[in-house]
């Protein structure tokens, strides 16, 4: 594994990192780059009793895995580090995902992830991770029910690198969607979304990014940010919203002038007839300032029956072919990845992403989210990049396999670093090692 992509480098950067420290007096028992690393480290082992574990393993042989693995001088208790992260902002880590996308690319590692003559995608999506009616913060989000009860909530923006014939996604700074300072409207997914690329546009731009995203996403004054930042888009466009596209259109099909062809598919059990339709150049709405877009749309037959299994549409500034309109809608469906392969597995996976790890009263439940996307990320580039991870996973299977044997690992023995960890496990499993 590349050094600046492996998990005891990130350790390091952790343990360096200036974090704003607001405690007054000598009460200073904790450092806070302790408290940020038994966060990671709890999120990163997925065992909320590592810390405890940790604790016992020192009483009884004088040193722990805390210490050797993430560097901990200390290790404090949960109540420590939720009051120590609490006024530590989420922003402090956008760098760690920066420096990560930074590295995949100088390693050669998003070459895989690359489609459209070369182009990377980036799916988002906005996800409600905490939902309560008792508890809640000054950053939560509001409604008033029906049942006249004050619902209170917590949602993220979460950007994630996708490829159509990818297995693995790779999340990149979250947005949250929080109440904003001078702001008298409740904040949503378009106004985080907006300030999102906003700020990470530019920089996405040297990438050749193509942003994915739903029908929320395919309106003019976002679309046009995205494009003034140099990046491009893949929006699903629904009837109901564009009505004055859907109109231009009907009648550009009523001309029978609008591009379309089909092909059988075989899924490995019936056939299956792929209908595309495709029109560059089209107003996203009505206007005469309107954005042209070029919109396709794909739908997908059953071939005995006839019944629809699938029917979606897209607007994107790629122009449109024959040739490339099947390439397209593959890259709009990959936005389905953000769901499966990263909400869904931070949800039911290990990472217990709608868990109340900690609430506080200013950054706590932001930042505590933060580094469990971190965590989620840096075992992603070690399935990708480190050999040794990727033929122990291999050959344990499931994931909670692999991480109830590195719990049980690290509760009787001390290893020197992760690495080191990987390496007794790989010996021990006896697998053979991979032909050059």
């Amino acid at each position: 594994m590349p050094r600046k992509l492996s998990v005891d480098h990130f350790v390091r950067r952790f343990k360096t990192k200036r974090l704003p420290d607001e405690r007054r007096g000598k009460n200073k028992q904790y450092r806070i780059n302790d408290a940020l690393l038994g966060a990671f480290a709890t999120f990163f082992m997925q065992s909320p009793s590592f810390l405890a574990t940790q604790r016992d393993l020192r009483r009884h042989k004088g040193s722990s895995n805390a210490q050797t693995i993430f560097q901990m001088e200390a290790i404090p208790t949960d109540t420590h580090i939720r009051n120590l992260l609490d006024p530590v902002s989420p922003d402090e880590f956008a760098a760690d995902y920066q420096h990560s996308l930074r590295e995949m690319e100088r390693q050669g590692y998003l070459k895989s992830f690359r489609v459209l003559q070369g182009r990377l995608l980036m799916g988002l999506d906005g996800v409600q991770y905490f939902a309560s009616t008792k508890i809640s913060c000054p950053s939560c989000s509001q409604r008033q029910g029906k049942d006249g009860q004050t619902h209170y909530s917590h949602s993220v923006i979460t950007p994630v690198v996708v490829a159509p014939d990818q297995p693995y996604v790779l999340p990149f700074v979250p947005e949250f969607i929080l109440p904003q300072d001078g702001h008298e409207k409740q904040d949503c997914e378009r106004a985080a979304t907006k300030r999102w690329v906003k700020q990470y546009g530019q920089e996405l731009a040297a990438y050749d990014v193509t942003l994915l995203g739903d029908d929320l996403y395919s309106n003019q004054p976002l679309c046009k940010l995205v494009l003034s930042q140099g990046l491009n888009f893949i929006f699903v466009c629904k009837p109901d919203s564009h009505p004055v596209l859907y109109e231009y259109i009907d009648a550009i099909a009523a001309l029978g002038r609008l591009h379309s062809h089909q092909r059988r598919v075989w899924n490995g059990r019936y056939g299956e007839i792929w209908q595309y339709r495709y029109l560059n150049q089209v107003p996203l709405r009505g206007g005469e300032d309107a954005l042209l877009v070029n919109w396709c749309e794909i739908t997908v037959i059953h071939e005995t029956d006839g019944t629809i299994l699938y029917r979606n549409a897209f607007v994107t500034k790629h122009s449109l072919s024959r040739g490339r309109v099947e390439e397209v809608v593959r890259c709009g469906r990959a936005r389905w990845k953000n769901e499966n392969e990263n909400n869904n597995v931070l949800k039911n996976h290990g990472y217990h992403l709608e868990h109340n790890f900690g609430h506080g009263e200013r950054h706590l439940s932001t930042t505590l989210l933060t580094l469990n996307l971190l965590a989620f990320l840096l075992h992603t580039i070690a399935d990708i990049g480190d050999e040794i991870y990727r033929r122990i996973r291999a050959e344990l299977g499931r994931r909670d396999t692999f991480f109830q044997d590195v719990q049980a690992l690290t509760r009787y023995l001390i290893f020197d670093n992760w690495e080191t960890l990987l390496n007794f496990m790989f010996t021990q499993l006896e697998i053979e090692p991979a032909p050059d």
